[in-house]
């Protein structure tokens, strides 16, 4: 039985947290101080721009963890998109329905099941200083970065709008006057191919470049057993590219980047009754590497961007920022959603086969920021965002026993306007204590509207007063409307006014060990649900939140170890949530009263040997959700567990976040040995562990995901001090199986994690 479960949940992490500062201390008290060990090896300064400027990652006030290159090229290895980083990360988990084209954030068990592509999340993702607001646009892939930061609570007053869970932060390499870069060649199980490469350098005194790009493929995997459009699965062909020009002056510095993404393959694949009625094992005979599916399964999608950021040295006090940015997506994927034919495998009581799609989408963000720089106590900085956004949603459905043929089409446009301003404040109060405040008042609006609707499939039309009528009826935009009943409409404009506010202190212990505790609010906008063939519109309210967190920060054995660690509590407000599937196959958007969350993280990382790296990421979250009221529609084939009240439907009281696992770990672990010349034969190991957790709101043995252990080893040889090295690598070394995903609505559809990969990799550096 898990410890979690033996004590009660306040006397867990307080006990984890009181006995953090004796460690430290003992710790420190322990270092011999000897000669040898002043020039052992020691962990470099990490610095971070979680307050939206350059800071000593161990001084911020802020539950912070970065991923630094090397990690992240070990972990990409195998072509894995973004969510390779789910688990790496203490309470950060990453999902997907859609595969390689849609993640879904989660930070401390916070986070939104929604897969419609007009969703949005309560977890933020910045790339290079620009919010990419659309969840489309949070999957461009992961190269030539400096470093990613995951910032854990709500990250309200400086990175505003939709971030009342947290950011994650990517930042790319920036160019400098000195000329370098890098070219990795990768190849592995499937055909996978992974290439990578960058240049850069400077162009005259003031200006430098820096181009990089990528490119990843791999075969069909999955064969599809029947003779359907699709001969395989789970292929694709991707790239992305960035460029980048530098312009250093006197006074100002001027960063122009420009990038795009393209990818081209099978969507996520769904697979018909894979878990065993009462539990959540698969199915006895289970083959990951067959399925049989009559419908068509493709994913395509092209983005593009450019940016402009301006920094300008008013005084020696004060620098103002200017930051521009413009953000483009078109998608369409399309899957065979009941997961087989009608044959099976299993029972499918009916043919559904959907897509979606983007065909036009802009998103233009504005802000201007001022930084003082004073000697004194006192520092601060302020400004004013502006975002926009304008595109269209296509959803498609299709008759698959027919040959695929076309019987149902929706378009809804929506737009987004959100004003902000914000500004945050630090007072060197004392020698060892720094207080900051931070706050930001948003303004924002929302509309959608229905522009087009017709359905001649199985999914009936609905009249006010006719009901359901069976057969192959031409449904309309204005039989949607009159569905609505007297006084509906199929367009929604709400608008949100919302002030969010944090407050953190820093107390220096001594040179090497800070305390911090902070708390903070945060905010989500309204979303809507467009009215469609099987839903009402909804309208969810706008969400709040608040946490409150302490912690220590601490480097120890004179920098040859660091451990990070806290403990929090967040209350969400009015919490967006959306019920997804469930027999009726509804899509409903819903408003609980409170959930709330609170667990332990810790951050460790220590040089064992002066050849021994070793890093330990651990995280405990217990989410609940808090609405005595609130009840979703169940599953069509499983067996709920929650309470059903009159009608039906399952009562979700008391139960955790969906995909909002107790415990994460994860642990690396790089030994090098030495020899002539900079050479170094190295292994490098990783593991990552997520407890069990739950799909839906509702509660059933077969939707509740078993827990996971994956694996990854790198065994190289490098030469010439690290400029070349060449490395055979495994990810999910052990072959790992397991259910990650579902579908509800039909039958125990599942979907897998990704397959074991085995490949050899060559990087060169100049």
């Amino acid at each position: 039985m898990p410890l979690a479960r033996k004590l009660p949940r306040h006397a867990l992490t307080a006990a984890i947290v009181l006995m953090l500062p004796v460690q430290v201390a003992l710790a420190q008290d322990a270092q011999p101080a000897t000669p040898a060990e002043k020039e052992a090896a020691t962990l470099d300064t990490v610095q971070v721009t979680a307050q939206r400027k350059i800071e000593n990652l161990q001084d911020v006030p802020v539950s912070v963890t970065t991923i630094n290159p090397e990690t992240l090229n070990v972990l990409g290895s195998g072509g894995a998109d973004v969510r390779f980083m789910s688990g790496r990360v203490p309470s950060l988990n990453i999902e997907s329905s859609f595969g390689r084209a849609f993640p879904r954030f989660y930070i401390r068990g916070y986070g939104n099941t929604d897969f419609r592509l007009n969703t949005s999340q309560p977890v933020s993702l910045v790339y290079d200083d620009i919010v990419q607001e659309n969840p489309i646009l949070k999957g461009f892939p992961v190269f030539d970065l400096d470093r990613v930061e995951v910032l854990r609570g709500p990250q309200g007053s400086l990175f505003g709008r939709n971030s009342p869970a947290g950011v994650v932060k990517f930042e790319s390499v920036r160019p400098s006057q000195e000329f370098s870069g890098y070219g990795k060649v990768g190849a592995g199980s499937d055909n996978m191919w992974n290439l990578e490469g960058a240049v850069g350098g400077g162009l005259t005194e003031n200006w430098s470049a820096r181009a990089s790009a990528m490119f990843q493929r791999r075969d069909d995997w999955v064969t599809n057993t029947f003779a359907g459009p699709n001969d395989g699965f789970e292929g694709y062909d991707e790239s992305a590219g960035r460029v980048q020009f530098l312009y250093e002056g006197g006074d100002w510095d001027l960063l122009l980047n420009a990038h795009a993404r393209r990818l081209n393959g099978t969507a996520r694949l769904f697979r018909a009754n894979i878990i065993k009625p009462f539990t959540n094992d698969l199915v006895d005979g289970f083959d990951e590497d067959k399925v049989s599916l009559d419908g068509f399964n493709h994913s395509e999608l092209d983005s593009q961007g450019a940016n402009a950021r301006l920094s300008w040295n008013l005084s020696e006090e004060y620098t103002l920022y200017a930051i521009t940015g413009y953000e483009s997506v078109e998608t369409y994927s399309r899957g065979d959603i009941d997961g087989g034919t009608p044959a099976g495998p299993g029972i499918i009581p009916f043919q559904s086969e959907t897509a979606d799609g983007i065909p036009k989408h802009a998103q233009w963000t504005q802000e201007f920021r001022i930084e003082s720089d004073f000697d004194g106590a006192w520092n601060w900085q302020a400004g004013v965002f502006y975002f926009n956004e304008d595109y269209d949603v296509e959803s498609f459905s299709y008759d698959s026993t027919n040959g695929g043929a076309q019987d149902g089409y929706e378009r809804v446009n929506q737009t987004n306007d959100s004003w902000a301003v914000f500004g945050a404040a630090t007072w060197q109060a004392t020698d060892k204590l720094e207080l900051r405040a931070g706050a930001r008042y948003t303004w924002d609006e929302k509309e959608l509207n229905v522009r087009d609707y017709w359905n001649t499939g199985f999914a009936p039309c609905i009249g006010p007063t006719l009901g359901f009528i069976p057969g192959p009826v031409l449904c309309t935009k204005d039989d949607l409307l009159a569905a609505e009943g007297p006084g509906g409409t199929l367009s929604a404009a709400p608008e949100d006014k919302q002030f969010s506010w944090d407050l953190s202190a820093t107390y220096e212990i001594n040179d090497d060990v800070n305390l911090y505790g902070r708390v903070a609010t945060g905010y989500r906008g309204s979303s809507i649900q467009a009215a469609g063939a099987f839903n009402r519109m909804s309208v969810a309210e706008p969400e709040t939140s608040i946490s409150y967190e302490m912690g220590i920060k601490a480097d120890l054995w004179g920098n040859r170890a660091r451990i990070n660690a806290g403990i929090f509590y967040y209350e969400v407000d009015d919490q967006q949530l959306t019920a997804v599937g469930g027999s009726s196959n509804a899509n409903v958007l819903l408003n609980a009263d409170k959930s709330v969350g609170q667990g332990v993280e810790l951050d460790f990382q220590a040089y064992l040997t002066d050849n021994l790296l070793v890093t330990l990421g651990s995280s405990y979250n217990d989410t609940e959700i808090k609405d005595s009221d609130l009840a979703v529609s169940v599953c069509a084939q499983c067996h709920p567990t929650d309470p059903l009240d009159a009608s039906g439907k399952a009562l979700i009281d008391g139960n955790p976040l969906p995909q909002a696992p107790e415990w994460t770990h994860n642990l690396t672990a790089r030994w090098g040995l030495p020899m002539d010349n900079g050479n170094e034969f190295y292994v490098f190991t990783d593991w990552v562990y997520r407890s069990e957790l739950n799909f839906f709101l509702y509660e059933s043995p077969e939707f509740k995901a078993q827990s996971l252990l994956e694996g990854g080893l790198r065994v190289g040889y490098s030469w010439n001090y690290g400029k070349y090295d060449l490395a055979v690598f495994g990810r999910n070394i052990t072959d790992e199986v397991k259910v990650v995903g579902a579908i509800d609505f039909n039958n125990l559809t599942g979907m897998i994690n990704e397959p074991r990969t085995l490949g050899v990799e060559f990087r060169a550096t100049f």
